[in-house]
């Protein structure tokens, strides 16, 4: 596997996303497709969402310059499904749509990865004595999880960097793996992936007049390439005991997502509890827990990668150790469960009783608010330079 078939793509990717950011950023400020603030969301003043659009140029983009080194007919399929979910994400923005429209798309949408690609989830590599399961289970359970992810990645974006830096640090972790499984093609698309990912993180965070959201379009759009990763992984194709012999995908496929899925499941469960709709939005992610101690938008999604990573660490030392499959998978739900269900309600106890873990939380919030200067005021000003309003420059001028 060649540096050069995985390095020049992913370049290919990231300078595509920033030439075609500040055209996308312009069509949405003059077509006024904006996230407009309200008492449920964080931010102050309207913000353009068509952040996806540039990412999922620049995948195509480097999926493209990937077909000069190699066969690009295997990625093609989800390169298809992946711009159609992105079209569908543009439309729930603009105007919206309900939940049981793009839960059909998304279904069908999986469905035809399923037929296109031959991956699916039919290979439990030894979890509970489990190998190969035959397509009558592997079926729904695929197009089961698949929609599970997609609709959990989803839902993870509500603080700057977090949907985009979430599925950066995915990446990085799906992406060797596949490299010690000897998947090329999925080694490149997770890069192709971090090349897209990044100019828009980087906006998002730091941007002033740059910044956007990647809105449905991008959240849906990473959902597919979640949902791509782990189907490749779990597939009967795949051999984990080429690695070693106790080497969970399971585990560790469920380690890597476990943050927005452990969160999406007590999020959903707690409004079915409440008599509500489990699709109704609300103030009730992890990353909400964050925001209500005080901390920054950046400080949330540093603080929530951190925890995820903990969880995959966690899973990574059971492998190393040689726990059974079994043992790996009970640990990582145990711990995220503790996450998403015994913090966020440990958070939400002391903020109600104003204890004094409460207070000293919010010291440590209040630290994560970084000034904008120094590094961050040229970084802002170098991303703002092609989108700060015209009367701006003539004042500064």
């Amino acid at each position: 596997m060649s540096l050069c078939m995985i390095i020049v793509p992913a370049l290919a990717a990231f300078i595509a996303t920033i030439w075609f950011q500040p055209h996308v950023l312009r069509i949405a400020k003059e077509k006024n497709i904006v996230d407009n603030p309200n008492a449920r969301k964080l931010q102050r003043v309207p913000i353009p969402m068509m952040g996806g659009v540039a990412v999922v140029f620049g995948l195509l983009v480097g999926m493209i310059t990937f077909s000069l080194f190699g066969d690009f007919d295997d990625m093609l399929a989800v390169l298809v499904c992946m711009t159609i979910m992105m079209f569908v994400g543009m439309i729930d923005d603009i105007i919206g749509l309900s939940f049981k429209t793009r839960f059909f798309v998304e279904i069908l949408l999986v469905s035809a990865l399923i037929v296109s690609t031959g991956n699916q989830i039919n290979n439990f590599h030894g979890l509970w004595g489990i190998t190969i399961v035959p397509d009558w289970v592997s079926v729904p359970l695929t197009i089961f999880a698949c929609v599970g992810i997609i609709n959990a990645v989803n839902l993870i974006d509500g603080v700057d960097g977090y949907s985009s830096g979430y599925c950066v640090m995915a990446c990085l972790y799906f992406g060797y793996v596949f490299w010690k499984l000897g998947d090329v093609h999925m080694v490149v698309l997770s890069a192709i992936t971090i090349g897209s990912l990044l100019p828009f993180f980087f906006c998002n965070v730091f941007g002033k007049h740059s910044k956007m959201f990647i809105g449905d379009a991008g959240t849906l759009s990473m959902g597919i390439l979640m949902s791509t990763f782990v189907m490749n992984m779990l597939t009967a194709t795949t051999d984990s005991t080429a690695v070693a012999d106790n080497l969970g995908l399971i585990p560790l496929s469920l380690a890597i997502m476990s943050v927005p899925i452990f969160d999406t499941l007590r999020v959903m469960g707690s409004r079915i509890l409440r008599g509500t709709s489990p699709f109704k939005p609300d103030k009730t992610h992890l990353h909400h827990a964050f925001i209500d101690l005080g901390f920054s938008h950046i400080g949330t999604t540093f603080s929530i990668l951190c925890l995820n990573s903990f969880v995959v660490l966690c899973w990574f030392i059971a492998y190393k150790l040689g726990v059974s499959v079994d043992v790996q998978l009970y640990i990582v739900i145990a711990l995220g469960t503790i996450i998403a269900f015994v913090f966020y309600w440990f958070v939400q106890y002391n903020i109600r009783k104003n204890t004094r873990i409460f207070r000293v939380l919010k010291i440590v919030g209040r630290a994560t608010h970084l000034e904008r200067k120094g590094i961050w005021e040229v970084l802002q000003k170098w991303l703002d330079r092609k989108s700060t309003p015209k009367e701006e420059k003539e004042n500064v001028a």
